[in-house]
């Protein structure tokens, strides 16, 4: 008997131990929980980490993540308002707001995923097609910005003649693509985060002429760039020319006066040496000549009548 009461009392205890684990559910930090009993919703959204009670063997718990999730769509050929067929791809990230509306809605992920490709991979199209390329391509006009504050140009300036102006921007376009997204994402429960365009690609048939008119746009600014740098240089090297020709004149001008200077003091030398002697004057002044004329090696061949043959002879001659 004792032995059969110990069995019933395992039993017992093994019942209870599954009926209170059927009768619980954890939910963690990163879930959020519908319950369904016989497949319909009871109740609210659990979205408190922790441990709960349900109704054992009769509501079952749908777990939902409700971190911020990725979406990847497949690149889509779109047409721009000027004409140029481009490949876009488009990726963004969604979170689950409202799991009992997304079960409700769409159930799964994957249909999830499916709902979302319709939706922004149409908001990209009817926003991208309004637009010029520029504005997927850029997204400022910084160039333009940056060329005025050095030159103070207007839009008759480099902004209206080299390169297109930027209206709305890459960024802008994605924030607009999220707009008109969100909406349509808010009726199955998904909050949209952000939506950004990963990668923007040509058509082979117009991609060379597109590059060939962005080198020829960035010829024009550095064209337009080297003529003003040419410019400036004219400026500088006229403005060191006259610079030197000035630093030349004032320093010809001052060697003169020296030289002028340096003249009439030798002048005055010479003529108060022949006035304190004027034979020996007229010695001293012939030896000079000689010193001048007669080098090292040399032969002087003159004449007894020369005034010089008759220096060498003496004063008293």
């Amino acid at each position: 008997m004792k032995a059969a009461a110990g069995v019933i009392a395992g039993i017992v205890v093994l019942a209870g131990l599954i009926v209170l684990n059927a009768a619980t559910f954890v939910v963690r930090e990163y879930e959020q929980v519908v319950l369904t009993q016989f497949g319909k919703p009871v109740g609210s959204a659990v979205t408190d980490a922790g441990l709960h009670f349900r109704t054992p063997f009769v509501q079952e718990v749908n777990s939902f993540d409700k971190r911020l999730l990725e979406w990847d769509g497949d690149p889509n050929e779109i047409p721009t308002a000027d004409k140029r067929f481009i490949w876009v791809d488009t990726t963004a990230r969604w979170r689950i707001t409202d799991p009992l509306l997304f079960m409700q809605t769409v159930k799964t992920f994957g249909e999830a995923q499916s709902r979302l490709d319709d939706i922004i991979d149409s908001a990209t199209r009817d926003q991208i097609s309004a637009q010029n390329l520029v504005e997927l391509v850029r997204n400022s006009n910084r160039v333009l910005d940056v060329e005025r504050e050095e030159t103070g140009e207007d839009e008759l300036g480099l902004a209206s003649q080299d390169i297109e102006r930027v209206t709305v921007g890459r960024d802008e376009l994605a924030a607009r693509i999220l707009a008109a997204a969100q909406p349509l994402a808010v009726q199955y429960g998904i909050e949209l985060a952000d939506v950004r365009l990963k990668r923007i690609n040509y058509r082979p048939d117009v991609q060379n002429a597109v590059y060939a008119r962005m080198i020829s746009e960035r010829n024009r600014i550095a064209e337009r760039y080297r003529s003003e740098g040419q410019g400036r240089k004219a400026e500088v090297t006229g403005e060191r020319d006259r610079e030197q020709k000035k630093i030349s004149s004032v320093a010809e001008r001052e060697a003169l006066e020296v030289m002028a200077s340096a003249d009439a003091e030798a002048a005055r030398i010479y003529a108060d040496a022949y006035n304190a002697d004027p034979e020996f004057y007229a010695f001293w002044r012939s030896l000079d000549a000689y010193r001048k004329i007669v080098g090292e090696n040399h032969t002087l061949v003159i004449s007894p009548n020369s005034d010089l043959y008759r220096v060498l002879l003496g004063p008293a001659e």
